[in-house]
């Protein structure tokens, strides 16, 4: 008789045991308060009754975003204070919006980019509840937003190298591109530097990196306000209309490069590009009262910084008119849309 007795024991603490387990302690208000303290985590605490109109997973899943929900909202009321707090700090100077900015951003931000969240569920049968627990380690969420501080300020770094290279290339369009492409990292930035400053209040000017962030902030304004000058080029033009010295080829060319960014100096030392025209013009045909002519044309380009030419070709274009000298006007009017269109692949 004690066998049975003693096997029945045994196996009614088992299943206490069991049972015990299978219902998670962080169902217990105060459990949670003790394992997952304030000043180590955010968390998320949500139930929901199971009815007919959905599965069971689906409301497993609802239940899990509802808890995640509720985290992040904990990081958007922290990261509201402080920024309330900084917004009134500003309020004798009356400057409202930088603060107003990064709360636009960093909220978003806390929407996207929070790592590390783990949910947990659980389904009690006879209350025929779901319970879900999110909770986030802020340690770790800190050394996401270090990481991707530093992450963002090397890629700034990489960006501003090669638009430097780019720059003593003379591949000054290029060299904006990447100016452009590095600017909104900044942003990312600032709200990784915010949202660190939320989390940790004890966090210095060098965990920020603070000091690598302005250098690179005003190397890249300063950098895009001197290529905002656009290439400089040096136009060198021989024109003869019929024996007659003209510029119609030259002054057409920088008008139109003018439009797309270049600058014209008066020393080939000073230019990036040096710009070689050289056009006559021959009669080709007449009929009738029409009078056809050739602008016969050659164009070199010469990289400064490159040391070598560039771009050089021939372009024999024809014009015609009721008389020789505007046959000759036209032709050469006509090539200097060409050696324009030519000219914009290789003028950056």
């Amino acid at each position: 008789m004690k066998k049975p007795v003693l096997l029945f024991l045994f196996l009614f603490a088992f299943l206490t045991i069991f049972c015990q387990e299978s219902v998670p302690e962080w169902l217990s208000k105060s459990s949670r308060e003790l394992r997952y303290p304030n000043e180590i985590y955010f968390t998320g605490f949500v139930f929901n009754f199971v009815e007919q109109d959905k599965s069971l997973q689906q409301y497993i899943e609802n239940v899990k975003t509802e808890a995640q929900a509720e985290l992040v909202k904990q990081i958007r009321l922290k990261i509201e204070a402080k920024t309330q707090s900084k917004i009134f700090s500003q309020n004798a100077n009356g400057n409202y919006s930088e603060s107003e900015i990064f709360l636009s951003e960093a909220t978003t931000t806390a929407d996207a980019e929070i790592v590390g969240i783990k949910t947990e569920t659980h389904y009690d049968k006879t209350e025929n509840k779901i319970y879900a627990f999110a909770y986030a380690n802020k340690y770790e969420i800190m050394g996401y937003y270090k990481s991707n501080l530093s992450m963002n300020l090397n890629q700034i770094e990489s960006f501003v190298k090669t638009a430097k290279d780019l720059e003593n290339n003379g591949e000054k369009a290029k060299a904006r591109q990447q100016l452009e492409m590095a600017k909104p990292l900044f942003s990312k930035t600032r709200s990784a530097q915010e949202m660190l400053v939320t989390l940790d209040g004890n966090a210095t000017p060098d965990d920020l990196q603070q000091s690598k962030t302005e250098l690179l902030y005003n190397t890249v304004t300063q950098l895009q306000a001197k290529l905002a000058q656009g290439v400089y080029v040096y136009v060198e033009s021989n024109e003869n209309l019929f024996g007659q010295k003209v510029d119609i080829v030259a002054n057409k060319v920088k008008a139109e490069l003018a439009i797309n960014g270049c600058s014209f100096v008066n020393n080939a030392n000073d230019a990036d590009l040096l710009l070689n025209i050289n056009v006559s013009t021959r009669i080709s045909s007449q009929e009738n009262s029409i009078v056809f002519c050739y602008a016969d044309t050659t164009v070199e380009l010469y990289d400064n910084h490159k040391q070598k030419m560039v771009y050089s070709d021939e372009i024999a274009q024809k014009g015609g008119a009721n008389t020789q000298d505007k046959a000759g006007r036209q032709a050469m009017n006509d090539v200097a849309k060409k050696v324009v269109e030519k000219l914009k692949n290789w003028i950056q």
